[in-house]
């Protein structure tokens, strides 16, 4: 009988060399990952763990039970294999299926390499991980969270379907936070307890009223007729941004009440549900990160995968081909892949880097300006001298003698101490013993240095990009000459490029990858050429010929759209503007209209998700956007689209059914797009 405990142990310890390896090479690359441990699973095992979002604990709830039943079946009828995954802690912890391939397991362990680099260095993580000394420690903030809600359910006080049903509200709710601020934001205590109430009495909104009133020094008798009890409950319950607040969730923790059906009316949370509140919050932050920065993480990782399987041949001769099939089957998945327009646009930020310092050396050359740059400049000679040096372009025992010539010359490109140790274990038959040195029949990047690599993987030696200078507009050209002055020249071509910066495009990236989030990402970098060269278009569904057609293929409308997508998690934004709305009580939401309308039947059931974590009725402002029959009519005979009108709505409701009604102008006003932003976007974005 199969002992699959024993077998996941071996396998495991024989992926032990690759990923020491893989460390060492990411590192000398340049990059700077959190600790990885790395975990062999079973199939079941790694349904699980995708079930509970990469962990091995989470909270009791149906979710995690629909979610495995989902992944099982992708599984089982090969809809969507999982290679691996991994998650944002420090270390890191990755769990690798176990009937990959060791080709296929290289090829994780380096994806994980570069994604525990991502999860250590971009700021839209940090704003989670930066949490003191102990760093994120997600795994026991998780399973802390679900010891905490599995121990109020156990509770004999506790109804068990009542924390079911508080757990549905939030989680419908999660991504309706502040993600530009860090997780404890707007937390009013630092750790709450199981049994606490996390709500600080300090800032009770009934008490600060009444302390208002007694510094007016009224009479008692005044103080009655005119601040009655009445008027108190009314004023103290709810609260009125100066601005509208996007972390709902915290609002609804810190002012929320529950509604009771005995009573009818809403009373105060006891303190279980205020904490299972807190902590299903805080789980939305740390998943935030991984949200807001999908194509950038995924395509940083299959970047550096790419060097290292590919360009350093991690993946053994035998195993190239199985590691192709693989990087094929990542890159070609259909639809909108964050996979590949993340490798794409990484390669772009490193092309576009790389250019351009050869452009601005090139341009200081005596002689040679914008306007003569490609009658002056041969380019043909300019791509050979760019080639890396042979002796690394070819590292390796073949080129031992000409890399310690270099290093006795003190070549920044050669890690002199790794050729004397190779030299010095070489045989007479010249090969180098093994065990007796680095191992660089396998592994010729110890013979390198960062500088040596980067020279060695130089995006414009490449053969796809070799033509890139040749595509360098004059406009261009005479925008970087703009910006010269008084610069140092170089008497001829050879000199500007020995000066040269190879590793200027890896530097970029660096520097992008630490405070960049998806949206960001893709405004500052989606140029005009990278949507031409990559066949980039748009499509929309065409109301008058009722299908979907390509709407355009302009940069600026492919940028916009994608924007819209990678914005709030591709999620509408909701906003708090009143927490007293007509002096009620009651919750008034505003959907930061961008263009896009809500798709209402969804918007109304949160909308009641929403109540339970209020306990007093709840408005949702949003613009809604109709077609006339009339309107569809004459845009078919005319072969365009027609034009809707924007009629403003608000949605109540109240414990009963969703009521609709007109939206006052000046709440519209608050939730229109006025300018273009990252919530927001005006009517012409959209083709």
């Amino acid at each position: 009988m199969r002992d699959e405990r024993v077998e996941a142990k071996r396998e495991a310890t024989s992926l032990d060399e690759p990923a020491a390896e893989a460390r060492e090479l990411a590192e000398r690359l340049g990059l700077d990952p959190y600790p990885v441990r790395y975990w062999v699973v079973g199939h079941d095992e790694m349904n699980e763990l995708i079930a509970y979002g990469g962990f091995q604990r989470r909270y009791p709830h149906w979710r995690w039970g629909m979610n495995y039943e989902r992944q099982r079946k992708k599984d089982r009828h090969g809809l969507g294999k999982a290679f691996e995954i991994v998650n944002n802690d420090d270390p890191s912890h990755a769990f690798l299926q176990e009937s990959n391939s060791i080709a296929d397991q290289k090829a994780v362990i380096t994806h994980v390499e570069a994604h525990a680099d991502f999860f250590a260095n971009n700021g839209w993580f940090g704003l989670y991980a930066d949490r003191g000394e102990g760093g994120p420690n997600a795994a026991a903030r998780l399973e802390r969270n679900a010891d905490r809600i599995a121990a109020i359910a156990d509770r004999p006080d506790v109804d068990r379907d009542e924390v079911e049903r508080l757990v549905d509200a939030v989680s419908a709710l999660e991504d309706t936070i502040d993600q530009h601020s860090p997780v404890d934001a707007a937390r009013s205590v630092e750790d709450p307890g199981v049994a606490e109430d996390v709500n600080d009495p300090d800032d009770d909104p009934l008490a600060a009223v009444e302390e208002q009133i007694a510094e007016l020094d009224l009479s008692e008798e005044v103080r009655r007729d005119v601040f009655d009890d009445e008027w108190l409950e009314t004023h103290g319950e709810g609260v009125e941004p100066e601005e509208p607040r996007p972390d709902v969730l915290a609002f609804l923790r810190d002012y929320g009440k529950r509604y009771d059906s005995e009573s009818g009316k809403a009373v105060d949370r006891d303190p279980w549900e205020t904490t299972v509140i807190d902590a299903i919050r805080e789980e939305a932050y740390y998943f935030a990160g991984q949200k807001s920065t999908k194509v950038m993480n995924e395509g940083w990782a299959t970047y550096w995968e790419s060097v290292m399987m590919g360009g350093e041949g991690f993946a053994g001769p035998d195993e190239f081909l199985t590691y192709a099939d693989h990087m094929a089957r990542v890159l070609g998945s259909p639809g909108l892949n964050p996979y590949k327009l993340g490798f794409e646009l990484w390669t772009h930020v490193e092309l576009r880097t790389a250019r351009r310092d050869v452009i601005d050396r090139l341009l200081r050359v005596e002689g040679v300006t914008p306007e003569n740059f490609h009658s002056r400049i041969d380019l043909d000679e300019v791509a050979e001298a760019l080639e890396p040096h042979p002796a690394i372009a070819g590292a390796g025992p073949a080129t031992l003698d000409e890399l310690a010539d270099l290093a006795a010359d003190g070549d920044p490109r050669v890690d002199a101490e790794a050729v004397d140790r190779a030299i010095s274990a070489r045989t007479d038959d010249g090969e180098v013993g093994p065990g007796t040195g680095p191992d660089i029949e396998r592994y010729p990047w110890k013979l390198l240095t960062r500088e040596g690599l980067a020279e060695r993987h130089y995006v414009l030696s490449r053969p796809e990009h070799r033509g890139a200078l040749r595509n360098v507009s004059r406009e261009t050209l005479a925008e970087r000459a703009r910006y010269m002055f008084e610069v140092d020249r170089y008497a001829t071509v050879d000199e500007a490029l020995a000066d040269v910066d190879r590793t200027a495009g890896w530097d970029r990236m660096l520097e992008v990858r630490e405070s960049h989030n998806d949206v960001t990402f893709i405004d500052a970098f989606l140029t005009d050429e990278f949507v031409r060269e990559g066949n980039y278009f748009t499509y929309e569904y065409s109301r008058a010929a009722e299908e979907h057609r390509v709407a355009s293929v302009d940069a600026d409308d492919v940028r916009r759209k994608l924007l819209l997508q990678f914005t709030n998690f591709g999620k509408p934004t909701v906003v708090v503007l009143d927490g007293n709305f007509r002096n009620r009580g009651e919750l008034l939401l505003g959907h930061r209209f961008n263009g896009v309308a809500l798709d209402e039947e969804s918007a109304k059931e949160t909308l009641k998700r929403v109540f339970e974590l209020w306990g007093r009725p709840v408005n949702l402002a949003t613009i809604r956007v109709e077609y006339s029959d009339e309107a569809i009519r004459r845009a078919k005979r005319r072969g365009t689209e027609p034009e809707g009108e924007e009629i403003g709505v608000r949605f109540q409701y109240d414990g009963g059914e969703v009521t609709e009604h007109d939206l006052d102008p000046e709440i519209r006003e608050r939730i229109e797009a006025g300018e273009v932003d990252y919530d927001t976007k005006p009517d012409d974005w959209l083709a």
